[in-house]
């Protein structure tokens, strides 16, 4: 799944163009966060969530496979993962990882490793 990490399931829903900014992510188990930033560029295809209180404040990134579906009417995007395995994902600093090709490599590993 590593390979496909970056970019959306056909079956997701995803539109491109679509702004995502906003729209409430939940995990397999319970609501995450919302999205504060998101990007479809090819390869890099990915949200950045903004866990707020849950797990203090902090924003993962979490690459476009994970995406499970996107309900556009009720601005929802699912991902098949647990809270757990994201909240135990690797940092994202938006200062530090944005654009780092390591970072990336790093986060396709960890999702790679835990199969929806």
């Amino acid at each position: 799944m590593a390979d496909g990490m970056w970019g959306y399931r056909e079956t997701a829903g995803h539109e491109a163009g679509t702004d995502l900014t906003g729209f409430k992510v939940e995990a397999t188990d319970g609501v995450i966060g919302k999205v504060d930033k998101h990007s479809d560029d090819a390869g890099s295809a990915h949200i950045v969530v903004d866990t707020g209180v849950w797990i203090f404040g902090r924003h993962v990134l979490l690459p476009a496979g994970t995406i499970r579906s996107i309900d556009l009417a009720e601005r929802k995007i699912h991902v098949a993962r647990t809270k757990d395995e994201i909240k135990d994902s690797p940092e994202f600093d938006k200062d530090r990882h944005a654009g780092d090709l390591g970072y990336h490599q790093q986060i396709a590993s960890y999702y790679g490793t835990h199969r929806a």
